[in-house]
């Protein structure tokens, strides 16, 4: 994603157009689900005085605009994932490593599934499924 691509992205979600805000989208969107501690090591190789505080603000910007996802894993430490397209996550139970997971027909099913259930007094807005396993260990090597 090009520097005018990162622009156009936070200039459609009506916010100010800054280095750091380039600089945090351009980290999440180049990491697999980072926590805020990995993008602030990240983003410091570039912009070594960019406060701690910062990174956490426009994190929490960018999940109220709907230009990033934030994920809690298992032991409670927040991810971020820059992916907007309908998916799911699987998520290992021994380091916390989270992938993306797309799937329709789980989509379809779980949707059905609800449909016949007919919850009470309840609108479901949107469906995210978090998968709980162990990746095997060549996948995790690779």
């Amino acid at each position: 994603m090009t520097i005018g691509d990162l622009q156009l992205r936070l200039k459609e979600a009506g916010l100010r157009i800054t280095p750091q805000r380039i600089a945090v989208l351009e980290a999440v969107i180049n990491s697999n689900h980072p926590t805020a501690d990995q993008l602030l090591t990240r983003i410091r190789k570039t912009h070594p005085n960019i406060a701690t505080g910062t990174i956490y603000k426009v994190l929490e910007t960018f999940v109220n605009k709907g230009i990033i996802r934030k994920i809690e894993t298992l032991s409670g430490v927040m991810r971020y994932d820059a992916i907007l397209l309908k998916h799911h996550h699987l998520q290992d139970e021994n380091d916390n490593r989270i992938e993306d997971y797309f799937d329709d027909e789980l989509d379809r099913l779980v949707k059905e599934h609800l449909a016949k259930k007919q919850i009470p007094e309840f609108e479901i807005s949107d469906i995210k499924i978090q998968i709980i396993g162990k990746f095997n260990h060549s996948k995790n090597n690779e």
